[in-house]
């Protein structure tokens, strides 16, 4: 039997439940927040995966992976889809529509047992891609924040999709509009993103069908957010994103808080027991890191396309023929899953290459590699966890976004930022050769970026410096804020 002590102990303690989208780039910097809260304010946390993703951490970490803390447990809910493959991450337009259509029930459901005992659920954390759970919050009366894990400038592209709409910019008249320079038109009504051609936003513009499901589903979801009244948490740094997050401020019924990047917050709390806990949802390669150290300063690109992108096999040979003809040591993180049909195709020409200069892996701790004195450059898919990630670690970068937030993001490196050179989509050898050796080589714009990249990791310690920094003191409100509120 529990002591009464440690009874009344719980009982008095703030318990929040975080839900993350069930995405790798979303579930990372969830943990991280809920790992901040748990450290830092000292909440009791309840971390909610779906149940495959459930058992994809336990392949990934162990068995024992998931038994969680006295105070930091995790559990899982469905998410309506049938079964599928382990290694691989969900179908995106049908695990949107089925969360939103089915897990209101389940997380419901789960919230009641939880409170069956103590401490009882005082916060709910939501990734904004699940704000069904803002009718769960009512309709059990408990505060709600959402939280909206990429860039902000990415949530501010969706909010205008209307407006694209409503001047008939969006839908294209047809799939021409793709190639002849449409969409290389500026959009100049988005405050805080002057300049922002349309081939920059988020990528469900490139449609020409008005009914197309994520321009609709993101677009609604913006606007249903703006409107809510619950208070927005973006991962972002202020000083990075400043007008845009103020100008989403001026749109929203709720407070909006920029906070970030989480992960050099929690940097002051390493010795926090949560620490131990990952989300990597593939077992990751360790010996990378001792490949590093036998590596000069700064001589090392990481290639890495995060979680859910997929290519080719045309681009995948012309990536990797343009690595080895640069010269230049490389890391590449190639997921089990990345290649569309065979998982193994390039030359044995390659592989003695990749013996000499490189090293690939299957997955990695990002985190570590990027913060590694070798690293001198990354290749990204610029996915908002990557960016932020080379932001903490003042490395520039080689953009190739895909779709989704990736083309916002890389206009924020290249244009906004200046510590990025953009790579075109249709890659080719000679391009990839050229753009690594302009990063790598010590020329001119390359030392640039690199110096530049230097400032803003400069300036993101400064404004995450505990326990007085801009980001810091956000939280702290946001905290306050959320335990004062009733449930919208």
């Amino acid at each position: 039997m529990e002591h009464p002590e440690k009874q009344r102990q719980n009982k008095n303690k703030q318990h929040v439940v975080c839900i993350p989208y069930p995405a790798q780039g979303h579930i990372t910097p969830m943990l991280m927040l809920a790992k901040l809260l748990h450290s830092h304010h000292r909440f009791h946390v309840t971390f909610v995966n779906t149940h495959h993703n459930h058992r994809r951490l336990l392949n990934s970490r162990g068995p024992t992976a998931l038994d969680g803390l006295p105070s930091f447990g995790f559990e899982s809910i469905p998410d309506g889809l049938p079964p599928s493959d382990p290694n691989k991450t969900q179908d995106i337009p049908s695990l949107s529509r089925s969360t939103n259509e089915y897990c209101y029930k389940p997380l419901k459901e789960l919230i009641e047992k939880l409170n069956e005992g103590d401490p009882k659920v005082s916060l709910i954390v939501s990734d904004c891609s699940m704000s069904f759970s803002s009718g769960v919050a009512s309709e059990l009366g408990i505060p709600l924040v959402f939280f909206w894990t990429s860039s902000a400038a990415s949530f501010l592209g969706y909010a205008h999709y209307r407006h694209l709409i409503d001047e008939s910019i969006v839908p294209l008249k047809d799939s021409s509009c793709l190639t002849n320079g449409y969409l290389e038109r500026v959009i100049d009504r988005i405050p805080g993103m002057e300049g922002v051609r349309l081939k920059d936003l988020p990528s469900f513009v490139r449609t020409t069908n008005k009914d197309e499901t994520m321009l609709n589903l993101l677009m609604y979801r913006a606007e249903k957010i703006l409107n809510s009244g619950v208070p927005i948490i973006f991962h972002t740094l202020d000083a990075l994103e400043h007008d845009i997050v103020l100008a989403i401020s001026e749109m929203a019924q709720s407070t909006v808080y920029s906070i970030g990047p989480l992960q050099l917050l929690l940097n002051h709390f390493d010795q926090d027991e949560a620490s131990s806990l990952g989300s990597n949802l593939w077992q990751e390669d360790s010996k990378c890191l001792k490949w590093l150290d036998s590596k000069e300063p700064n001589s090392v690109l990481y290639v890495n396309f995060g979680s859910i992108t997929v290519m080719n096999q045309l681009n995948i040979v012309e990536m990797a023929w343009g690595l080895a003809n640069s010269g230049k040591n490389f890391l590449w993180v190639i997921r089990p899953d990345l290649i569309i049909g065979e998982s193994s195709i390039l030359r044995q020409e390659f592989d003695q290459v990749a013996k000499e200069r490189g090293y690939l892996a299957s997955w990695c701790d990002q985190k570590s590699v990027l913060s590694h004195p070798s690293i001198g450059g990354f290749l990204t898919h610029c996915g908002w966890n990557s960016i932020l990630d080379s932001v903490s670690s003042g490395v520039p970068t080689i953009c190739w976004p895909f779709f989704a937030d990736q083309p916002t993001n890389c206009w924020l490196c290249c244009e906004k930022w200046r510590v990025g050179v953009e790579m075109d989509v249709d890659v080719r050898r000679e391009q990839v050769e050229q753009v690594v050796n302009e990063l790598m080589g010590g020329r001119v714009k390359g030392d640039t970026m690199k110096e530049r990249a230097v400032q803003l990791k400069y300036m993101s310690e400064k404004e995450t410096m505990y326990p007085y920094g801009p980001s810091f003191r956000k939280l702290e409100e946001l905290v306050s804020q959320a335990l004062n509120l009733k449930s919208n």
